[in-house]
């Protein structure tokens, strides 16, 4: 009888656990659709912005394994995809105005990191997205925004993001210039490693070029 009891107990607290799993699963499923959709928001905003965002992701991703850490990060790709999500705190007129922003339009600009990251710390699996988006625009230097973080102190994903966001700009036409070729790009980025990039994950990088998939429209 008592064996019996502790089987049945077993097998309740069994279900329970796989029930708890699947609500977990479906929670985090919600999250992401949920924040996904307001990534693309910016989308209609900025017609360059959704095949970059996968772009991003799918550098991004490659980089991350390319450099070991893929494993201890596995939300990053979503922190590569929502890099700009904070855009939906942004006017319209400053994200679509065709010529120079004021400096006043700059520090309206200049919140949309914090705004991202606003939008995603608080969910406990999406850490490392979190931090991506708020360190996305800080440079290896420490001239960057929004708090001028150098070195180590920018997370390693949000370090390795800013090469290949720097790279997928280089290499699309945008209205105001055309694509460099991916050779220019590269020769830019190592330029530039030290000083606006990690010069340990350009290195890391640059080997990868060659191997970058397509991603389709």
């Amino acid at each position: 009888m008592f064996a019996r009891d502790i089987g049945v107990l077993y097998r309740d607290q069994k279900e329970r656990a796989e029930q708890l799993e699947e609500a977990l699963a479906s929670l985090k499923t919600t999250y992401l659709e949920t924040i996904r959709s307001l990534a693309f928001v910016v989308e209609a905003k900025d017609a360059y912005t959704g095949q970059h965002l996968e772009r991003c992701r799918a550098y991004g991703v490659m980089l991350m394994e390319a450099l070991g850490v893929a494993a201890d990060h596995p939300d990053a790709e979503y922190g590569f995809l929502l890099h700009d999500a904070g855009k939906v705190g942004v006017p319209e007129r400053i994200l679509s105005k065709p010529g120079p922003l004021t400096a006043a339009e700059w520090r309206v600009m200049r919140t949309h990191p914090v705004i991202g990251y606003q939008m995603l710390e608080n969910i406990p699996f999406m850490t490392t997205a979190a931090e991506i988006v708020r360190c996305h625009h800080e440079m290896f230097d420490g001239s960057g925004y929004p708090e001028g973080l150098r070195a180590d102190e920018i997370p390693l994903p949000a370090r390795a993001f800013s090469v290949v966001d720097a790279f997928d700009a280089m290499t699309t036409d945008r209205p105001y210039r055309r694509a460099m070729p991916a050779e220019q790009a590269a020769a830019e980025l190592a330029r530039m490693a030290g000083s606006q990039f990690d010069p340990d994950v350009v290195e890391v990088f640059l080997p990868l070029i060659e191997r970058l998939p397509v991603v389709s429209p």
